[in-house]
Order: C-alpha cells, then structure tokens, then sequence
C-alpha cells in the first residue's frame, strides 16, 4: 500500500491563471494536478498524491487565516501520510504560503510535510521549522528540483533517519546532532586545508553566517536644499517598457528623464512588475514612484530639487547579487549628479 500525499499548489501551477487570477479561493481536486506528476514519477508507486488544494497567492496573502482554516479542515478529513508544497522557486508570495501552510499542517495536525523554494525566497525564513529543499529561482528548476523533493520526501514518510542537510538536500535548518565520524577532527581539518590551498571543491563543516553591515549617513542639515532621487524596485517604466525589463528576475535596470514631469499618468507610464496586480499602478504609477508629491514638495520649497533622473528595476525574484549590482553602478551615478538623498520605493 502506497503513502497517501496531499500536494499544495497556487494559481499559476494548476493552470487556472497568472496574476490576474491570484484572487482564487483555495479548492481541493481529486489526484495530481500539475507540477504533481514529476513527485509521482519519482515515487514509483510507493507514494501518491491522492488530493491536490490550489490557492491563489494574492488570495492566501490577503486571507491567510481563512485559507488556512479550510486547507487545515480538508487535510484533516483526508488523513494524508503526508503533505507537500510546491515547488514555489522564487516567487515571494507563493513560496510564504508554501511555508506557512506546511507548518500549520505540521503543527496543527502532526503530519509530516516538506517544501522546496529558491533560497533568497521570504518563505526559506521558516527552514527553521520545516524541511525546505532549496531551488533553481524559475520553473526551469523544477527537473532537478523534483528527484530531490522526491527522495526527501520517501525519507520523511519512512520514518528512515535525516542525515545532515547537505547530504540530504534541504537548507540547513540550524540543528545539531552530535555523532561519531569515521575521521578525526584534526585530519578532517587539514584534507579542508589542503583543498582549499589546491583550489580543489570542499564543504566546510560550520558555515558563518554573512551579514552586509551598511553605515547610515549623517541627516540631510536642510531639505530645502536637498536634491532628492526616486529609485523604485516597483518595475515604473515608460510605457511600453522601452528597455524591456524582465516581469520576475530582472537582469538590468531603466534610467528615465522626469524633468519636467508633473505626473504619471495611464498614457506615458506602466509598471514592468510580474509579482503584483499591475492594475492601479497602471492606473496611476505615482502610486508607486510618487513624482506628483515630490513635484508638490519641490514647489513648497520642502526639498530643494527633484533629480531629473530615476532609475527602476522589477524586486520580484531578482537576485540579492543583482540588486547589489545595480545599485552600485547607479548610486555613482547620483553621487556625480550631487544628489543628496534617495527614497527608495517598493509595492
């Protein structure tokens, strides 16, 4: 007799829709839907996905605690073995309702689950809690992604022992066991040391953690001197999306001409942005880069100047690397141009 599995996933994995369909309330359909049939392949009979609940990722967002009462009331009628969700790759919102779900499943009704996201993904902050295996940050991903979510998952139901997470392939989670290795401490040590000085591959035994450390700047002494930039990572472009800046996982940024600019307005700005109902910023960018309220500033004599220039890139699963990179190169461009301060805005 085969493991009887609840899969969880959203809108655009049960093909009901993109963004525009985000809103839909959770369902539950019989058998695999989707991303399911590679977990099943992998399986090979000894489990199977016997239900599939889809929700909507703007939906589970905006009603979390509603969605998680009714996905909670059907696992329990189910009587699942176990619960799996996803693979969410980068997409944030998909990926916190992936995490948060499978702990309330794991908690609340004692049932084992596991998920899998890319790793700068906000849901990869519950790893502490429940077993995440870590992702390529697209779809693309899903190839490799399956066999090892897979196996974890065949694990976890056999109530067979986890070894450590690089062995098993899911995000460190911050527990230690202690055990009895085959080599000494020492010799381990220096077989690291070695490669390392040969440039040869090696895993160290204690990751540090990293963290950027970013001084602030001293306080702007008088604002209506002030030249003041917009950088926004809401995706504002001008219409049509001239440098066509990608919608998720953007590879570049826009630098756009404002002066003279009062307004945005539905005829001359769009946003790029995959990972939000564009629907009222398109109405009205200024929603999310506010060049209306800062032309009003400006006249009031609050800042001194609105920069000429701003520059946009779309947040949504694009890398930290990336990120940093782009504000590297354009924060040079701001300091050359006197800019005094940013605002920086998001969605």
């Amino acid at each position: 007799m085969s493991f009887k599995v609840i899969h969880y996933i959203n809108q655009f994995f049960a093909q009901i829709g993109g963004e525009e369909m985000a809103h839909v309330a959770p369902e539950i359909r019989d058998g695999v839907v989707g991303p399911g049939a590679a977990l099943n392949a992998e399986w090979k009979g000894e489990a199977e996905i016997v239900k599939t609940v889809v929700c909507g990722d703007s939906y589970f967002a905006e009603h979390e605690k509603e969605a998680k009462e009714t996905i909670l009331g059907w696992v329990k009628a189910e009587k699942p073995d176990f619960f799996i969700a996803g693979p969410a790759f980068n997409a944030g919102r998909y990926g916190y309702a992936c995490a948060t779900i499978a702990k309330a499943v794991q908690e609340e009704l004692g049932i084992k689950v596991l998920t899998g996201m890319y790793e700068e993904n906000p849901g990869a902050d519950l790893r502490n809690y429940i077993y995440i295996v870590p992702t390529a940050n697209n779809a693309a991903g899903m190839k490799k992604a399956a066999p090892v979510m897979a196996k974890l998952a065949l694990k976890l139901m056999k109530d067979e022992p986890v070894g450590a997470s690089i062995e098993d392939g899911y995000m460190n989670r911050g527990i230690r066991v202690n055990f009895f290795e085959e080599e000494r401490g020492a010799k381990r040590a220096v077989d690291m040391m070695i490669a390392k000085l040969e440039d040869k591959p090696f895993v160290t035994e204690y990751p540090m953690p990293s963290f950027d450390r970013v001084a602030p700047n001293p306080a702007i002494k008088d604002l209506s001197k002030a030249t003041i930039a917009l950088c926004t990572s809401g995706g504002i472009v001008p219409k049509g999306n001239p440098d066509h800046i990608e919608s998720s996982s953007a590879s570049h940024y826009g630098e756009y001409n404002i002066a003279g600019v009062k307004d945005l307005t539905a005829e001359t700005f769009e946003t790029a942005h995959g990972g939000y109902d564009p629907v009222y910023a398109n109405q009205d960018a200024d929603r999310v880069l506010p060049i209306d309220i800062m032309r009003e500033f400006e006249a009031q004599g609050v800042i001194g100047k609105l920069h000429d220039f701003y520059y946009a890139t779309v947040g949504n699963g694009t890398s930290v690397a990336n990120a940093k990179k782009f504000a590297a190169e354009y924060s040079q461009k701001l300091k050359a141009a006197g800019v005094d301060a940013v605002i920086m805005t998001s969605t």
